[in-house]
C-alpha cells in the first residue's frame, strides 16, 4: 500500500474511533510514554508521586510511536500522552480528532534527524545524490516532519525515494544491516543510527531553517473538559519534576531511576537527556510556545504534509487544538 494511503487509512481509521467517545473509569487512567526516551516525569511515574497526587490509579503504558498514541486515544484506550510529537499530533487532529495540547514536554532538535549509511559518503553538499535511495522514516512522526523539510531544503525529489515506514527501533536495525540508504528517527535508536552513518545538518543548522522539534502532552478534548482538575495536577507534578531536573541538583538522584524506567544504561540516558530542554511552566504559556507559536507552527506542519501528499487538507486554525488552561491552573493563575 503506497506511504500516503497508508497514513490516510490510520488517521480516518482514528478519527472514526474518535467519534464513538471515550469512555474511562474516573478513579484509574491510562497514560502513554515512550521508552528510551529518558525525562523528569519519569522520577515521579517511578516514586509514586502521580498516583499520590492525583488519587487515581494510573497504568503507564509504553509506545513506538506518535501516531500509535493517536489511535489509543482515539479509541479511548489511552488518556493522557506525554511526550508526542507535534507532526503526529497534526496528523490526527487534521483528521478531525478532537485532541489537545495541555503543554510543552520537550524541545529536542539535537536528538531527532535522518542518518545517511557511510557507505554513500553523502553530506550536505551532496545531498541530491539521495535521488531514488531507500529511506526507513516512521510515517507523520517529528522525524517524518524533519526528513520531509530537509528533503524538501536540499532539493531532493522525494517521489523518487523508496520510503519504508518503519518505527526507529526497527530502521536502526535495519540500518545496521545495510538494508537502508537512510534512516530517520530519534532517542537511542537515533544514536545506533549515527554508528553506522552521518547527519546532513545539525539541531542548530535546521533551527535556522525553521524545523523546530518539540514534542507535547497531549490529550482528548472530552478528556481535558471532563477531567480538568485531575489534568491540571498531573501537569502540576511534571513541571514538579522538570523543575527539580532543571535545578542541576538533583541529578545523582533522578538519573539512574529515569534511566532504569526509560531502558537505558545510566551513560546513554545522561547523553540523550543532556540534549533535551525542558520549558518552564511561565515559557511554556508565553508566546514563543502556547501563547501562540505552537499554533503557528502546526499549521506550518500540516502545510508542509499536505504539500507532500501525506495529508488531504490543514484546518484553517490549530487554535483549538491548544489548551493552555489546565497549565495555567497548575500554576496557580
Amino acid at each position: 500500500m503506497p506511504i500516503k494511503s497508508k497514513l490516510m487509512s490510520a488517521i480516518a481509521g482514528a478519527a472514526m474511533l474518535a467519534g464513538a467517545g471515550n469512555a474511562f473509569a474516573a478513579d484509574e487512567i491510562t497514560v502513554a510514554y515512550f521508552l528510551e526516551w529518558p525525562m523528569p516525569f519519569q522520577y515521579g511515574k517511578v516514586k509514586g508521586i502521580y498516583e499520590k497526587e492525583l488519587g487515581v490509579k494510573i497504568n503507564w503504558v509504553s509506545f513506538d510511536t506518535g501516531t500509535a498514541m493517536s489511535a489509543a486515544m482515539a479509541s479511548g484506550d489511552v488518556q493522557i500522552s506525554v511526550s508526542q510529537g507535534v507532526p503526529p499530533f497534526v496528523v490526527a487532529a487534521s483528521a478531525g480528532q478532537d485532541l489537545q495540547i495541555v503543554d510543552v514536554a520537550v524541545s529536542y532538535s539535537e536528538n531527532d534527524n535522518c542518518v545517511v549509511a557511510s557507505s554513500l559518503e553523502i553530506d550536505k553538499d551532496s545531498a541530491k545524490e539521495l535521488n531514488g535511495k531507500k529511506v526507513g522514516v516512521p510515517i507523520g512522526t517529528a522525524a517524518h516532519y524533519g526528513f520531509l523539510s530537509q528533503m524538501s531544503h536540499f532539493g531532493v525529489d522525494v517521489g523518487s525515494m523508496e520510503i519504508v515506514d518503519m518505527a526507529p527501533a526497527d530502521g536502526a536495525a535495519a540500518f545496521a544491516q545495510g538494508n537502508l540508504d537512510m534512516v530517520c528517527g530519534w532517542g537511542g535508536a537515533l544514536r545506533r543510527m549515527k554508528e553506522h552513518g552521518n547527519i546532513l545538518l545539525t539541531g542548530a543548522e535546521k533551527e535556522e531553517l525553521g524545523i523546530l522539534v518539540f514534542d507535547v502532552t497531549s490529550v482528548p478534548a472530552d478528556f481535558a473538559a471532563e477531567e480538568g482538575e485531575l489534568l491540571a495536577k498531573f501537569l502540576k507534578v511534571t513541571a514538579e519534576m522538570n523543575a527539580k531536573w532543571n535545578s542541576g541538583n538533583y541529578e545523582a538522584e533522578m538519573l539512574p531511576v529515569i534511566a532504569k524506567d526509560a531502558g537505558m544504561e545510566v551513560d546513554a540516558a545522561k547523553a540523550t537527556i543532556a540534549t533535551f530542554a525542558f520549558p518552564s511552566v511561565e515559557e511554556q504559556l508565553s508566546a514563543k510556545w502556547l501563547g501562540g507559536g505552537a499554533q503557528s507552527f502546526m499549521g506550518g506542519v500540516a502545510n508542509v504534509f499536505v504539500k507532500a501528499g501525506s495529508i488531504e487538507a490543514a484546518r484553517d486554525s490549530y487554535d483549538s487544538a491548544v489548551n493552555s488552561g489546565p497549565l495555567a491552573s497548575a500554576n496557580g493563575q
